[in-house]
């Protein structure tokens, strides 16, 4: 696959078949001390895609109020792909992260806000040096969370236009399956201190 191929999504009769089962056993999340499979008590769950989910990943489990992280795939064709095959560009999905929050603590709204913060989401099918379908920006979104998400993208918009960047690409969809990544993956720079982390912020916030 060449460097096109891998930033245009490809046709889904081309798409790679996958497997019926997850890839993932059970895998203790090693901050919150829970299977990262779980949702717990009280809690919401989020989905967003900005990049390599390693240092994506880390972003989120630091924030007061979310109770599990965990890394995965979504937006695409393939039921439960590997990362090899996730990177050859014929899934089309994207690395994502799965966040459980407690809304009593912190907010769709904060959590939304702190992803428009985190990346460039105006780069298209691509953060930085990381190039490829599997790396665009979007929002996976309940109908409750849709509303919100759509509406922090416009303030962001605004934003982004008076600092000088182009238009925000990213997508806002209704969440479909989140396809747990391998037991490697999960809390990567815990287990790799010295990992590749890269976070692509531009500095543009709301006032």
């Amino acid at each position: 696959m060449g460097l096109f191929a891998k930033t245009t999504l490809v046709d889904p009769r081309v798409a790679l078949p996958g497997r019926e089962a997850s890839i993932l056993g059970p895998c203790q999340h090693l901050v919150f001390g829970v299977d990262v499979h779980d949702t717990p008590p009280g809690s919401e769950v989020a989905y967003f895609a900005l990049g390599c989910f390693w240092g994506e990943e880390k972003l989120f489990w630091s924030m007061p109020g979310v109770t599990n992280t965990a890394v995965g795939y979504m937006g695409g064709i393939t039921p439960n792909p590997t990362y090899e095959e996730v990177c050859s560009g014929r899934t089309n999905h994207t690395e994502t992260v799965r966040a459980c929050f407690d809304p009593t603590i912190v907010s769709y709204e904060a959590l939304v806000r702190h992803f428009f913060e985190a990346h460039d989401p105006t780069q298209g099918m691509r953060q930085g040096n990381d190039v490829g379908t599997q790396y665009r920006s979007a929002l996976f979104v309940s109908d409750a969370q849709r509303s919100v998400a759509e509406g922090v993208r416009d303030q962001f918009a605004e934003a982004y236009a008076r600092a000088g960047y182009g238009a925000i690409t990213t997508e806002i969809t209704d969440a479909g399956p989140f396809y747990f990544a391998e037991g490697y993956h999960q809390q990567y720079l815990i287990k790799n201190p010295g990992g590749y982390c890269p976070i692509h912020a531009t500095g543009v916030c709301l006032a």
